[in-house]
């Protein structure tokens, strides 16, 4: 029998009994871990979900990667040969689950005597374009060839206020290539993704209409964007994906490939600097928490001591009576843990299904705080457990001190 569980274990039971000031300082101690578990579930769950929707908003824009011409970068307009061939031996790549082709074309777009400077994005039949569908607020999407004009755009809603456009409505756009290209197209569709720097540049329509603008022949493409099965995976699907640029190179093709993250490295620096804010709060309600339980043990400790006295008395060790109030800590930052979490996962619930705090999207790219739930909870509530208790050690040598004449006299 381990005693001096069996001991903390009645001197938790009993807590409740009516001691001058341990039972508040405990209670406090135990509130506080809840409080601090609360803040960090939270802080992780708003951090990675902000994340990873910021990062999913931009690579639905763009894929994971995209394979383009080398001369591209100083001539200008110079296409991909996006052959058959070329796209079977991307989709042959181990992570790779969607090759897609597409051409896009700067210009402008008028209406109402407003204007504003787009990028025509033309996308084919096989194009992916769930994301676009997902964040559409009027209209709908037309179903987009390869061999024949729609004569139809979807715009964002923030494009479509400036110019005062709205479904149905008739839009021309200018392009400047060997003279003054224009195209009188409908308005099927309005998306709003929130991310407001794409938002309001891109204007989507068919592979078709933008390779005629161009100029382009059937296979020609701006650029192959990619889609792996795993964010995770990136760096190494990108390594192999190169060897196929470069064996493609050799035959004469200049082609190169670039990562998500190599297109718009600002804006992965700015959230990879999230991941030193989840460390900076971690550290912080680390430290708070474990000063209210420090407090809360060193009072129980000085309010026992005629408790230890008399098991001193009764020759008990200083080792053995500290695993005493270490587990009596224990328990107290078991329960203050799990409090917090179950506190932590409605207050999340309740956010993630109805969207209680809102933002404002042209700050944050969102309309409200996003929550998402990450296996980094499960090593953060053991984390926070194991080193509470840690930082306990030091306090219970404070019982060392104590001598059981004086402590059971005092009594």
């Amino acid at each position: 029998m381990n005693l001096e569980l069996f001991l903390a274990r009645r001197l938790y039971g009993t807590r409740k009994g009516g001691h001058r000031i341990s039972r508040p300082a405990v209670a406090i101690a135990q509130w506080g871990v809840a409080v601090g578990t609360v803040v960090m579930f939270v802080s992780i769950c708003i951090i990675v979900g902000f994340k990873h929707r910021i990062r999913d908003k931009v690579i639905g824009f763009g894929g994971h990667m995209q394979v383009m011409s080398y001369e591209s970068q100083y001539k200008g307009e110079v296409p991909v040969m996006a052959t058959p061939e070329l796209l079977e031996e991307l989709m042959a790549v181990e992570g790779v689950r969607r090759a897609q082709p597409l051409v896009i074309k700067p210009g402008m777009v008028v209406s109402n005597d407003e204007y504003e400077g787009i990028a025509l994005k033309g996308v084919g039949s096989g194009y992916d374009l769930s994301f676009i569908k997902d964040n559409i607020v009027a209209g709908e999407l037309p179903l987009f060839g390869d061999n024949e004009p729609s004569n139809a755009v979807a715009l964002s809603k923030g494009m479509a206020d400036k110019l005062k456009l709205s479904v149905g409505d008739k839009v021309n756009l200018y392009f400047l290539q060997q003279g003054i290209k224009a195209r009188r197209l409908s308005v099927a569709a309005i998306y709003e993704t929130h991310l407001t720097e794409l938002d309001n540049l891109l204007a989507i329509t068919d592979i078709y209409t933008v390779r005629r603008l161009n100029g382009w022949r059937g296979d020609e493409a701006t650029s192959i964007e990619l889609f792996i099965d795993d964010y995770e995976r990136l760096e190494p699907v990108s390594v192999s994906l190169n060897d196929v640029v470069l064996r493609h190179n050799e035959k004469g093709d200049m082609l190169y490939a670039q990562t998500i993250e190599e297109l718009y490295p600002s804006l992965f620096s700015w959230l990879s600097v999230l991941d030193q804010t989840v460390w900076l709060i971690l550290i912080l309600v680390l430290f708070i928490a474990g000063f209210t339980m420090v407090s809360g043990l060193l009072i129980l400790i000085l309010e026992k001591s005629s408790f230890i006295g008399l098991l001193k008395a009764a020759g008990a060790h200083d080792a053995s009576i500290g695993k005493v109030f270490l587990y009596y800590a224990c328990f107290v930052i078991g329960k203050g843990i799990v409090i917090g979490n179950i506190i932590a996962v409605v207050l999340c619930l309740v956010q993630q299904y109805f969207g209680v705090v809102s933002l404002d999207p042209s700050m944050y790219y969102m309309d409200c705080v996003p929550i998402e739930f990450s296996w980094l909870l499960v090593p953060m509530n053991v984390g926070m457990f194991v080193l509470s208790v840690l930082m306990l050690i030091v306090p219970s040598m404070f019982i060392s001190r104590i001598e059981p004449t004086k402590a059971i006299k005092f009594e």
